[in-house]
C-alpha cells in the first residue's frame, strides 16, 4: 500500500516540477508562420499543440534517463 502511494506521489511531483521549471519554448511570429507553411498546418494552434506534445515527450524522456541514472548510481539498494 505504501509503495503504490509513494510511486503515485513521485509521479505527481515530477509532473509538477516539469510544468514549473521547464516551460515550453515560445517561437516568434515569423518563425511560427514559416513552420506552419513548411509543415502544411491549418493554423498556429495546431503548430503549438504539436510543439507542446513533442516538447513534453522529450522532457519526459530526459527526466526518465536522469532519474534512472541517479537511481542506479547512488540510490539503488543492490549497491
Amino acid at each position: 500500500m505504501l509503495d503504490s502511494l509513494i510511486t503515485a506521489g513521485g509521479i505527481l511531483l515530477m509532473a509538477f516540477l516539469s510544468c514549473l521549471l521547464l516551460p515550453a519554448p515560445s517561437l516568434g511570429l515569423t518563425v511560427a508562420q514559416n513552420l506552419v507553411t513548411v509543415f502544411h498546418l491549418m493554423d498556429l494552434n495546431q503548430l503549438y499543440t504539436l510543439l507542446f506534445c513533442v516538447w513534453f515527450l522529450v522532457l519526459g524522456a530526459i527526466e526518465f534517463f536522469v532519474i534512472r541514472y541517479v537511481w542506479r548510481r547512488w540510490l539503488s539498494p543492490s549497491r
